[in-house]
């Protein structure tokens, strides 16, 4: 039994689709989930930048006990896991595209990858691209906008069925048939952009293997909560707390959740 919370922070709200995905997965943990929203969007942000808000972020976590981290933000798993897992004796889980599911998945051998601008410069990327898509078209595309649209809780909007077309037709147009989301706001906009594609393309939403991997990892280092009643959930945000706890009531219809403004130290 490790009734310690498993720690979540992402550059806002788009995180949360990996929480429910961990929720579902681990209903009897405790959660500490932190939205650096006064500082989002973290795509066109100096990776040097987004590594010291990963650091404080990571120290508040570890000062709520937190026993293992999620990195719920492409962008910062590109600019700071190596950093943070080099730094601090603590299992992490970062975000990668999901490139190499497309890649095997693909029978045109065309994919699409809708990500942020900092998610296409890092290394992890780039690694997985030349392991897993070699022979496979990659048309990338850069989402901006789309974090911005998320974090004001327009993820149905015409503004952002809009924003999709622009970026999602030429993938069409080339015959794509698998389309990565690499940025954890994205997945909010997945009914927009399957009604989009059509039935004939899949959509790829990375969250469910991170759930997998800290049960891995959880359950390899025999700190998997054992008691029967569910988990807590805490709610901390840079920005406000209004903002959070209204995305948290439109995805959840839960207008209780325990949403909280935190004050990082620099």
């Amino acid at each position: 039994m490790n009734s310690a919370p498993i720690g979540i922070f992402d550059s806002g709200v788009g995180g949360l689709s990996v929480w429910k995905e961990v929720r579902a997965m681990f209903p009897h943990e405790n959660i500490v989930y932190f939205a650096d929203s006064a500082r989002c969007p973290y795509g066109p942000k100096p990776a040097e930048q987004i590594t010291q808000y990963a650091k404080q972020i990571t120290n508040f976590l570890l000062q709520q006990g937190c026993k293992l981290i999620i990195v719920a933000c492409n962008t910062a798993t590109a600019a700071a896991i190596d950093t943070l897992r080099a730094g601090y004796n603590i299992p992490f889980v970062g975000m990668e595209p999901a490139v190499k599911q497309a890649a095997l998945n693909t029978k045109t051998r065309k994919i699409g990858i809708l990500a942020t601008k900092g998610t296409f410069g890092g290394r992890l990327f780039k690694a997985t691209s030349q392991k897993y898509a070699q022979g496979i078209e990659s048309i990338e595309q850069v989402g901006e906008g789309l974090v911005e649209l998320a974090e004001k809780g327009l993820y149905a909007s015409d503004e952002a069925r809009q924003l999709l077309h622009k970026y999602i037709d030429p993938m069409m147009a080339a015959d794509v048939d698998q389309i990565v989301l690499g940025c954890t706001h994205y997945p909010f906009f997945k009914p927009l952009i399957e009604e989009i594609v059509g039935a004939n393309v899949s959509v790829i939403d990375p969250a469910p293997a991170v759930a997998h991997r800290v049960l891995d990892i959880l359950s390899q280092n025999q700190q998997l909560e054992s008691q029967t009643k569910l988990g807590d959930d805490i709610f901390y945000t840079s920005g406000e707390s209004v903002v959070l706890q209204s995305f948290l009531q439109s995805i959840t219809g839960n207008n209780n959740c325990d949403c909280r403004v935190a004050v990082l130290e620099k």
